[in-house]
């Protein structure tokens, strides 16, 4: 059951992007390791989202955390993938957590509008590697769709 839980289906995490609108984002955390999608309304939500992710599955493990050679608590079993569909309105984003040092994320990202993957050092590289998308495409989905104008800055 453990080696299930490190296994690359849980290392990624899908983030759906709603809606971005003067910095904030709105929009949806989906893992196999979760229930359900997770919502998020900001981007501190979004933050605190991946963490406690990140911390209950206890991969990667913080590098801050302290660490024993006493088992592990007890995992969830892996669920069924929500039958809600992991597409955002104004971006998909499969985020992969490789390391959590220096109290923050390194991993990459990959766009998956844009079918580009890129490599982040921090949250906040994330973060802008994720608006320069979202900005990115804002022109091309106004022309498609005028009511996404809640999508880019």
């Amino acid at each position: 059951m453990q080696s299930k839980m490190r296994g690359n289906a849980y290392r990624t995490t899908v983030v759906c992007v709603d809606a971005c609108k003067d910095g904030e984002l709105l929009g949806r955390l989906y893992n196999p390791y979760l229930e359900n999608g997770e919502i998020f309304r900001s981007l501190m939500q979004f933050f605190l989202k991946m963490e406690d992710l990140l911390d209950s599955m206890e991969f990667p493990q913080s590098f801050t955390a302290a660490r024993a050679f006493t088992a592990p608590s007890a995992q969830r079993a892996a669920v069924p993938p929500d039958p809600e569909p992991q597409e955002g309105k104004c971006g998909t984003f499969a985020v992969r957590v490789i390391f959590r040092q220096n109290a923050s994320w390194q991993g990459s990202v990959t766009w998956l509008e844009g079918g580009r993957e890129e490599s982040f050092r921090s949250a906040l590289e994330l973060v802008l590697l994720m608006d320069s998308a979202l900005n990115g495409t804002k022109s091309d989905l106004q022309k498609r769709d005028s009511s996404s104008a809640s999508c880019g800055a």
